[in-house]
């Protein structure tokens, strides 16, 4: 796992929670992170052996391996870094601030005289850590604790208490606004307004007043139990990425059960019933079911269901686990498992009250829908009356299979061998022209980015690579010959990141497609490589699983010199979305590396973008956009929007509160399909909604275009090898800067 470069990283619920924080308040003060992972698949959360039981609370004291994993992740931190920033005591405040934030954000339940003894040690953190003494996050944690066991009592009697909602008051819901209370008054009236906005939510939910204050105690009795269940390895994974995070947004430390996920996420692949999860007010709630999987297959288990037990092997005998109120994680380490062995769960399906047993042997799950996937659409009429025939690929990530690739597999998972696969048929069916859709895709493999991008381009960079030595080194496409020389539209968003904005932004220089989406993309620009802890400290094959550290090394540059970082990748024709707008970019994150320049590579263009035809295209959309009532809806929002993200709080007034609830579903309403879109296993390839078909319709107005100038949207062709003659080998796709 060693110098595996990587430069994807976008978690979707990370992103969507920096959106919404201008705005509106989330549901419950943040738990731990490896709590709010949704899943089973990818993102969820740990761990080896589903026979091993639920790790154990943090306790007081650091565990025998942490000074070793901290002075490993100090060490690599210091030497391998792009900006070569010694840890020191500009680092240690801005951990300082971190590590408290991200188990406090909104400022509840610390005092701020808390706050004032800890920072008697915030100078000294950089020198802690290079002894690997992590004490301090154990005597944090213990105090917070303190004060979540003593704010529960407060909060049940607030959940109670009759509420004004006429009375002139506000909540602030800018978190780099809030302050940590002086004294147990102004920490209850914190809470006096964090409740009765809870309740006010719950009012605009039509939640009924009983249901809406029992909701309420089992949200904050389970959230008070889930602290409590935080392991050594998430506190330690918390604390590193905190100070990690000090360097750059993108650098971090991966607990052993994280290291295990993000393998999972590149592969594709696990072994469990195929289940995503979340938890829901203290039960482990199904979303849905992965389709093909374990449990789609048994048919009993249902989105929706509650999981409130869960046991090994069939029969009656064995010992099933009571799961309400535990660490999400724990649940899934507890439901994972070995395939062909069996796992028990104790269901409350959906809409009933007795409990059910369901015996489901666990199988390896492949998450299909996490992969490229193509589609052939018709859209327009040609000359002839025919309709266009467009080849869509959904492109979720840059995936590869790096185990596999490396053990010489011949059937690796990798996007670029899928979206070879989707091109091949798309020639056979005779499509007029390739569609990419990126709107969702994070990021991936920097090797999977190259060749990926060699899929459109013949010869020539890809991408220029900075080191931090400040060499910069161009990397071309490894092959030559295409497998599309056909037209190509790439679709983008400001979700659109890092692999992605490789690709979109070559195929920009390049003039070989159109790109169409937001204003821009994400704005990452970096390259991160992984390091085994393990390995980096024993440096022998079977080395202890230790977690690994994601960091930043390099950045990246388009052919044509510019950076992605922080400016992203802007689209030729532009189509309104209120995504554009949200703070979700890489500016808005913290301790962002700079925007800069290097020389442009020495690469050809292909001429068929040429910026009068693209001054066309944008006005004939414009002008379609400007009479079609979903877009001048979606104006009338952004509008709104941009009224409001200024403001610092919300009016607790029941009137006032419902006018702004109602006036921000809109920014809400897009991050939740977003973030639909990229954690749901039942991913449509296409969604025909209004904003897609505008993009088909400039596509249309392209290929127009194109054929009246040179024929190309009737010739489709491939230039080169075969690409069945010419496999590419696993010690090629490893091959990284």
């Amino acid at each position: 796992m060693n110098g595996l470069k990587w430069i994807g990283g976008l978690v979707a619920g990370i992103l969507f929670a920096r959106a919404a924080e201008a705005q509106v308040l989330p549901p419950v003060p943040q738990p731990p992170p490896a709590i709010i992972a949704p899943a089973e698949a990818p993102a969820a959360a740990r761990s080896p052996a589903a026979t091993q039981p639920a790790a154990p609370p943090a306790g007081t004291a650091p565990g025998t391996n942490d000074r070793y994993i901290a002075v490993a992740v100090r060490k690599q931190l210091e030497k391998e870094h792009y900006l070569k920033q010694p840890i020191n005591d500009e680092i240690a405040r801005r951990w300082f601030t971190s590590f408290l934030e991200s188990l406090d954000p909104w400022k509840l339940y610390f005092l701020q005289s808390d706050v004032d003894a800890f920072a008697q040690r915030r100078e000294s953190l950089d020198d802690l850590v290079k002894r690997g003494d992590v004490q301090f996050a154990y005597e944090v944690l213990d105090r917070f604790l303190q004060r979540v066991d003593q704010r529960l009592p407060l909060i049940e009697r607030l959940v109670k208490e009759p509420h004004d909602f006429t009375a002139p008051e506000t909540i602030v819901t800018d978190r780099d606004e809030t302050k940590w209370a002086k004294t147990e008054a102004e920490a209850e009236d914190l809470w006096r307004r964090r409740i009765k906005y809870d309740l006010l939510v719950q009012k605009m939910e039509k939640t009924p007043s009983e249901e809406a204050q029992e909701k309420l105690l089992r949200r904050y009795r389970s959230l008070a139990k889930r602290w409590h269940q935080m392991t050594a390895d998430e506190l330690l994974e918390t604390y590193l990425t905190t100070l990690t995070s000090s360097f750059d947004p993108h650098t971090s430390y991966m607990s052993p059960g994280t290291q295990e996920n993000f393998e999972i996420q590149m592969k594709l692949q696990l072994d469990g019933i195929g289940a995503q999860l979340k938890s829901e007010d203290g039960y482990t709630t199904i979303v849905e079911l992965t389709p093909g999987g374990a449990a789609d297959r048994d048919g009993r288990l249902k989105a929706k269901d509650r999981v409130v037990g869960v046991g090994q092997g069939q029969g009656q005998d064995g010992e099933i686990v009571d799961v309400v109120d535990m660490n999400l994680n724990e649940v899934v380490k507890m439901i994972r498992g070995k395939r062909g062995t069996v796992v028990r769960l104790k269901v409350i399906p959906v809409g009933e009250t007795a409990p059910k047993v369901y015996d489901i042997t666990r199988a390896k799950i492949e998450l299909k829908d996490a992969e490229a996937r193509g589609e052939v659409i018709e859209h327009g009429t040609k000359p002839d009356g025919k309709p266009y025939r467009i080849g869509v690929i959904n492109l979720p990530s840059f995936y590869l299979d790096m185990a596999g690739a490396q053990q010489g597999q011949a059937e690796f998972k990798s996007s670029t061998r899928d979206c070879r696969r989707l091109l091949d048929d798309f020639r056979g069916q005779g499509v007029d022209c390739v569609v990419l859709d990126l709107r969702s895709n994070g990021g991936g493999s920097l090797p999977e980015a190259i060749k990926l991008t060699g899929l459109f381009i013949d010869r020539g960079p890809v991408v220029q690579i900075k080191d931090a030595g400040h060499q910069v080194r161009p990397y071309d496409d490894p092959e030559t010959g295409v497998a599309w020389d056909g037209p190509l539209v790439v679709l983008t968003s400001k979700y659109s990141a890092s692999a992605s904005e490789i690709l979109a932004g070559a195929i920009q220089d390049y003039r070989r497609g159109l790109i169409v989406g937001d204003k821009s993309t994400h704005g990452k620009g970096t390259v991160q490589t992984l390091l085994d802890v393990g390995q980096t400290l024993f440096n022998y094959g079977n080395s202890p699983k230790l977690g690994a550290i994601k960091v930043t090394i390099q950045q990246f540059y388009r052919p044509s010199g510019g950076s992605t970082q922080l400016e992203g990748v802007k689209s030729d024709v532009e189509l309104p979305s209120i995504t554009t707008h949200l703070p979700i970019g890489e500016g808005d994150l913290d301790h962002a590396i700079t925007f800069d320049k290097v020389p442009a590579a020495e690469f050809t263009s292909t001429g068929r973008v040429t910026d009068g035809l693209v001054s066309r295209l944008r006005e004939e959309s414009a002008r379609r956009v400007a009479d079609q009532k979903d877009f001048v809806k979606v104006a009338e929002d952004i509008a709104r929007y941009e009224r409001r993200k200024g403001e610092k709080t919300i009016s607790l007034v029941e009137s006032e509160f419902a006018t702004q609830w109602n006036e921000g579903k809109a920014a809400e309403d897009e991050e939740e399909k977003r973030l639909e879109e990229m954690e749901g296993q039942k991913k449509e390839v296409v969604r025909r909604d209004f904003y897609f078909d505008e993009a088909m319709n400039v596509t249309i107005d392209y290929l127009r275009a194109l054929a009246g100038a040179t024929g190309l949207a009737d010739t489709a062709k491939v230039i080169g090898a075969s690409p069945a003659a010419t496999p590419r080998t696993p010690a090629a796709v490893e091959q990284a800067p």
